[in-house]
């Protein structure tokens, strides 16, 4: 197993902050296998490379021999995590939980090794569906009220006059209690869960067992300069977006963001991320090579070298020579006056109608190079029409 040192000098690349330090030191040296609890709820999952950096750290530390235990909180998802919401979240059914593990497994997979030696997959209906009221109760006595209210999301919602559900303010208490279910050693996540996984520790220290250690990652701002990665906002690069479009959503990034990118998202050389940051001031020619240069790195980790050198062509070409990429996937419509809505929903299936008309807003849907504004537009649909929608995606059109 590698030096220690060497182990948490690559971590502390996209860590802000490590609690209980010395413990993982001395677990990391003891040469055991170490049990790195990762766990979510069961919410509609649409991973971005936010969550990927705490997904690539766990993946270093799977290839030195450790085990990911992939806990789906699917009890808990019943509650709602009430995390960075000013109301109560409304309760997923079984079968909606149940195929949002599902989608979270694959996506993962994306990153994470998910053979058995390194992948374990829990789920914490196995402890709390047979928890009698009893234990429960006792579950509760371990933390105080004023500990619950110490967080602020529950100060500002009690401030603002807005209610807590009590299940609300238990669903860190049980998240808590998953670290001790689990014998968690380490759990890597965002400042977000900071407070939840606090009283994991907790939990583990007033049970018997060794703390875990915490590790709290860098969360960089969204591709348009503004708020963290979210659906909500459009602005963020989805693990199961294509190459095409993780370069293309990379090349639109704001100059001043490329170095912390090329920081956070690769794992290129730190000097040479210097140099495209000092590159990136400069705009104009010197700021696109650097772009090129972020987006080839993030391609190439994800969909291989090979891949990220064709859509580093193919956009040089594009963009460049102003052409229309000439293998554009094909799209049969039956209606013979679609409404501009209609084709984005046949094309980009996977965005919402908010999403496909916030598209529409910004410009960035065009018909054979003219530009749309409004979702209620009709086109006559005699012969097959070129579909822009996004800086870098296309598809033809073709009357069924």
């Amino acid at each position: 197993m590698n030096e220690v040192p060497a182990v948490l000098e690559r971590l502390r690349r996209t860590t802000d902050t490590i609690v209980g330090e010395a413990d993982l030191i001395e677990r990391l040296a003891s040469g055991r296998k170490l049990r790195i609890k990762y766990g979510v709820d069961c919410t509609a999952p649409d991973l971005h490379l936010g969550h990927a950096v705490n997904l690539w750290m766990m993946r270093q530390l799977q290839d030195l021999g450790h085990q990911v235990v992939f806990l789906l909180g699917d009890l808990t998802t019943q509650i709602g995590d009430p995390t960075g919401r000013s109301e109560t979240r409304p309760v997923l059914t079984p079968a909606e939980i149940a195929a949002n593990a599902d989608s979270f497994l694959a996506q993962v997979s994306l990153v994470l090794r998910t053979d058995p030696e390194v992948f374990e997959v829990r789920r914490n209906s196995e402890w709390f569906g047979a928890m009698d009221v009893a234990e429960l109760l006792g579950l509760f006595s371990q933390v105080t009220h004023a500990q619950l209210m110490a967080r602020d999301m529950f100060r500002d919602r009690v401030a603002a006059g807005r209610e807590i559900a009590l299940h609300e303010l238990v669903y860190p208490v049980l998240q808590g209690y998953d670290s001790f279910a689990l014998a968690s050693d380490l759990t890597i996540v965002g400042s977000d869960q900071l407070f939840n996984e606090k009283l994991g520790r907790h939990f583990q220290q007033r049970l018997g067992a060794p703390p875990q250690a915490l590790i709290i990652t860098t969360i960089t701002p969204g591709i348009d300069g503004g708020a963290k990665q979210s659906k909500s906002l459009n602005n963020y690069i989805a693990l199961t977006d294509t190459a095409r479009d993780k370069f293309g959503k990379l090349m639109s990034l704001p100059d001043s963001l490329v170095q912390t990118y090329a920081h956070v998202y690769t794992e290129l050389p730190l000097d040479l991320v210097a140099g495209l940051g000092d590159a990136a001031t400069q705009g104009g020619p010197a700021a696109r090579d650097a772009k090129l240069m972020l987006a080839a790195a993030v391609v190439t980790r994800y969909h291989g070298a090979g891949v990220a050198k064709t859509e580093r062509a193919a956009f040089r070409s594009q963009f460049s020579l102003r052409s229309t990429p000439a293998d554009l996937p094909e799209v049969r419509v039956q209606a013979s006056r679609p409404t501009i809505l209609e084709l984005l929903q046949a094309a980009r299936p996977e965005l919402s109608n908010s999403e496909l008309r916030r598209l529409i807003r910004q410009g960035a849907v065009s018909i054979d190079d003219q530009k749309v504004h409004s979702h209620d537009v009709t086109i006559a649909l005699a012969e097959p029409v070129t579909l822009r929608s996004g800086s870098r995606t296309f598809h033809r059109i073709v009357p069924a």
